[in-house]
């Protein structure tokens, strides 16, 4: 295959990982000279953090940090730590997060391309630790990557981008000397999805499919995926129809003539790319029993969508204040 081929193959597939603008080049616009952390370590320095490349010694606490992996900034500065440079999967703009993370920085971080990040742009900044623990996942980035600073790259065992919240906090947490920052962190998550959960019983054991629809068609998510691991925290049961069709990716393609697995008792759905009436104005979406019944949620709006599928400490509150009451209303109809 061509490298054309292959960098077209991995847009496709990192389209059902992002749901707005993919990640930009390197800005000039931006300075090399902030970042940094605030507060102090819980950890002892040296380190070695386990990851699918192999053991990974942190010398000494990072003072400069670039994060590159899906969420890896957001969760940084959750944890007290600004990094210098960052990728930015959703296409935010500007400090390359959220608006559920605006203010978090300091000094605005050099943007850093997602799938083909800039070797030399990296290396600019003069790093002193990289975060790419959930990416792309090559052996040929982790090489090139690892030659300018240690690289936390995703767990031992795991898929690309196929890393939940609870290992990028260990392996993050780990690498920054902050260990107890970040069950700190968790446990905040685990709180919030708790008191979500309580509140809507009706959540319990009620069968979910998550769904995402692109120019290319629709695809559904699988375990080991933020979203599905969001709404499974909140007492969902991922659609067996679905999950069954699970191999070593975070989603699946679901064909016109399969629309009728996406059928649960809760049908989550969001555009990529595409307006959101191409999903709702879809005859053939339109003759799902979920959908017809009335037990559907199409995420319109972008904001919330990349909440919903961001990942990080940030972004997951955010997706409870204002998709849950969705989800709840859908069920009620």
């Amino acid at each position: 295959m061509s490298r054309n081929a292959l960098r077209g193959a991995a847009l496709v597939a990192t389209a059902l990982v992002v749901t707005s603008c993919g990640g930009t080049d390197a800005s000039d616009d931006t300075g090399a000279e902030g970042g940094g952390s605030t507060g102090s370590s819980s950890g002892a320095f040296p380190v070695t953090v386990s990851t699918a490349f192999g053991d990974v010694e942190v010398p000494e606490e990072p003072t400069r940090v670039v994060a590159l992996g899906w969420g890896d900034a957001e969760i940084a500065l959750a944890l007290g730590v600004q990094p210098v440079g960052a990728s930015d999967w959703l296409g935010f703009g500007g400090e390359g997060v959220g608006p559920w993370a605006e203010g978090e920085y300091d000094e605005a971080p050099e943007i850093i391309e997602t799938l083909e990040p800039s070797i030399e742009a990296i290396a600019a900044l003069d790093p002193d630790l990289i975060l790419d623990t959930k990416s792309p996942a090559t052996q040929e980035r982790y090489d090139a990557l690892s030659e300018i600073a240690p690289t936390i790259s995703q767990p031992e065992g795991t898929d690309a981008y196929v890393v939940s919240l609870d290992q990028q906090l260990d392996l993050i947490g780990q690498a920054l000397g902050r260990t107890d920052e970040a069950e700190a962190v968790q446990d905040d998550v685990e709180q919030a999805f708790t008191d979500a959960a309580e509140a809507h019983p009706e959540f319990d054991g009620t069968e979910v499919a998550v769904a995402a629809y692109t120019s290319d068609g629709f695809g559904a998510y699988v375990r080991g995926d933020s979203r599905v691991d969001f709404m499974e925290q909140l007492g969902f049961t991922n659609s067996p129809a679905v999950q069954d069709l699970a191999d070593e990716s975070f989603y699946v393609s679901v064909s016109e003539e399969q629309l009728p697995l996406l059928d649960a008792d809760l049908t989550v759905a969001f555009p990529i790319f595409v307006e959101a009436s191409e999903i709702t104005g879809n005859p053939l979406w339109q003759a799902i029993p979920s959908v017809q019944a009335g037990n559907a949620v199409v995420l319109d709006d972008t904001t919330l969508t990349n909440a919903f599928s961001i990942g990080t400490p940030q972004g997951i509150q955010y997706a409870l204040d204002n998709a849950v009451p969705l989800f709840a209303d859908a069920l009620a109809d």
